[in-house]
């Protein structure tokens, strides 16, 4: 996919914001399009379909974790790559927006350059899913890499991205203990700084919908799928 194809949703209630990254993305070659808070980019994303949503936190009329819940709710937007933007370091608000489905989190200030570096890194993603095509079964778990859906017992389920690439890791070799490192290079890849909490909680959200069953924990090493 050529940049001038891809299309980023730049969400943020400060202009200096919108305008400073929005340039610099723009410069970039891609397809920017901006939102002032949660509900204008709900409606921008469903309309516009991006491949990137960039979102901050703390804004008027929506915040930035409800609309990514609502963003995730969208079937067109299951693949879509969202990563929150804010000034705000807190563990638990980083932990609010995985829950939310984000897949990464990127903390204010940030220099532009390395926000764009940040960005084609994320993008490198999308090339990735390209290639990973095929349907896997494994039980009464029916896992499409070319449709990006996950269908549990004859139920179609929508997974965050990056719930769907943990749930296909793991289920590759139903079984297998995969340590935290390994979970997080083939997961999160290297370009990535999170910590092993971040894993945990997307277990804990493939537990609440796959079910509690097919997923072990090894303490003081990872986790394996059971089949």
């Amino acid at each position: 996919m050529k940049k001038r194809e891809i299309k980023i949703l730049l969400v943020d209630d400060e202009p200096d914001i919108l305008e400073i990254v929005g340039y610099n993305l723009s410069s970039e070659g891609y397809d920017v399009i901006t939102a002032e808070n949660g509900l204008e980019a709900v409606k921008k994303a469903k309309k516009e379909k991006p491949q990137l949503i960039i979102l901050d936190v703390m804004m008027p009329e929506m915040d930035g974790i409800e609309a990514c819940e609502q963003i995730r709710k969208i079937p067109d937007l299951s693949n879509t790559i969202i990563t929150f933007l804010t000034a705000r370091g807190e563990d638990y608000s980083q932990v609010a927006g995985f829950d939310a489905g984000a897949d990464d989190y990127i903390t204010k200030p940030i220099k532009p350059k390395v926000l764009v570096s940040k960005v084609k890194a994320l993008l490198r993603r999308l090339k990735e899913d390209d290639t990973s095509e095929g349907i896997m079964k494994v039980g009464g778990l029916i896992i499409n890499r070319e449709e990006y859906k996950i269908t549990h017992k004859g139920k179609e389920i929508i997974l965050p991205r990056k719930e769907f690439e943990l749930l296909s890791l793991l289920a590759t070799k139903p079984g297998k203990v995969y340590n935290r490192e390994e979970i997080l290079d083939k997961v999160w890849g290297n370009e990535v700084v999170v910590g092993g909490r971040t894993i945990d909680v997307h277990i804990r959200k493939l537990r609440e919908k796959i079910g509690d069953d097919s997923f072990k924990t090894v303490k003081g090493v990872g986790y394996k799928f059971v089949d």
